[in-house]
């Protein structure tokens, strides 16, 4: 995980401010040692996307479509405490955001190209369909006697 930056990256050559990010840290569950009851190791990272200007309109709408049963007033929260320190919970909250971000503002998939199946490939179904079937009469044909 690198040095922390003041951008959080998404996809291409858009990048979230450090001012549209809201952080709150709070003692976490878990993990901890001498400083457990002490150190506010849980990290809650907010990030307005109904209000913000770092991604272009069209991801924008995109993302509050594809994320809308995880916004609460079209606020996006990650959070993080599988770590001990602070700073690398905050490093995961910050990839989880982007990891998030970056699926949600995806173009979508091409639509698939319907396709006639071919002759050779229909006629080996039939022959297949064929030879199960005198299998079946077979077996009926020995055993029914």
């Amino acid at each position: 995980m690198g040095r922390m930056t003041g951008t959080t990256h998404v996809r291409g050559s858009v990048s979230i401010p450090e001012a549209e990010l809201a952080w709150r840290f709070s003692r976490s569950s878990g993990p901890g040692g001498q400083h457990v009851n002490t150190t506010d190791s849980q990290v809650e990272l907010r990030y307005d996307l109904a209000r913000s200007e770092a991604l272009p309109p069209v991801w924008k709408e995109r993302a509050l479509e594809r994320l809308s049963g995880r916004l609460v007033d079209g606020v996006l929260v990650v959070r993080a405490s599988e770590h001990r320190s602070q700073w690398r919970n905050r490093e995961v909250a910050r990839a989880r955001l982007a990891a998030l971000l970056a699926e949600a503002t995806a173009p979508p998939p091409r639509a698939r190209k319907r396709t006639k199946p071919t002759r050779g490939m229909i006629e080996r179904r039939l022959e297949n369909k064929r030879r199960r079937g005198e299998l079946k009469r077979a077996r009926r044909a020995r055993y029914d006697g």
